[in-house]
């Protein structure tokens, strides 16, 4: 059985994620206003952040055994659907910056399921990674970088740290950064609070 008798939990919505965009077009984000677009960037962080949330709860009950793998790739395939899906276009500068958020994302929840089907070396030096992904891009290999980054996040998820130096490896308009970017609010989020390992299991959501 994918997961023990438990109560119902919704770990994430297209209601939710639908919350965020609407954030974003009453916001009128544009990169032309440059103190405008800084404060309003914080909303593109925070929905990013609220994805990472849900999957690391997804984590938590996998970590305790109340869930296998396939009970947890079932749920994060569902974030999956919703957080990934196209998003009709509001204007120029929002869309590039949706679009940023959903390709970090994306590998951010690749590290999550390489997690949970442990197809991840436990013992691999992340700094190591990263200059192998940088070099995979370097190559135009992408699918040998996004897989390494996954790898990464991976590692991340399982407990090992993850230094801020490790975001000056590569250059900051490189894709693996952005893609590391995901990585580092993966690990942010399990240092800021562990809050999410003891969440109430009971859905109160409308």
């Amino acid at each position: 059985m994918a997961e023990k008798n438990m109560p119902y939990y919704e770990f994430y919505s297209k209601a939710r994620w639908d919350n965020w965009i609407s954030q974003i077009k009453d916001a009128g984000f544009s990169l032309e206003d440059e103190e405008k677009a800084e404060k309003n960037a914080m909303i593109f962080v925070n929905m990013a952040d609220d994805v990472i949330l849900s999957c690391l709860k997804i984590a938590a009950r996998y970590d305790k055994g109340v869930t296998d793998a396939d009970g947890a790739l079932e749920i994060l395939g569902s974030i999956q659907d919703i957080v990934l899906e196209e998003v009709p276009p509001i204007s120029e500068d929002a869309d590039i910056m949706i679009m940023s958020v959903q390709d970090s994302l994306n590998c951010s929840m690749a590290a999550f399921e390489a997690y949970f089907l442990e197809d991840y070396d436990k013992k691999a030096d992340i700094k190591k990674l990263i200059k192998e992904a940088g070099a995979a891009e370097e190559k135009e290999d992408m699918d040998t970088a996004f897989i390494t980054v996954a790898n990464i996040g991976a590692l991340v998820i399982g407990g090992a740290p993850f230094d801020e130096e490790f975001l000056t490896i590569l250059p900051e308009e490189s894709i693996v950064a952005e893609w590391l970017d995901g990585i580092d609010s993966i690990a942010a989020a399990m240092v800021g609070t562990d809050s999410y390992k003891n969440f109430d299991e009971v859905d109160d959501e409308d």
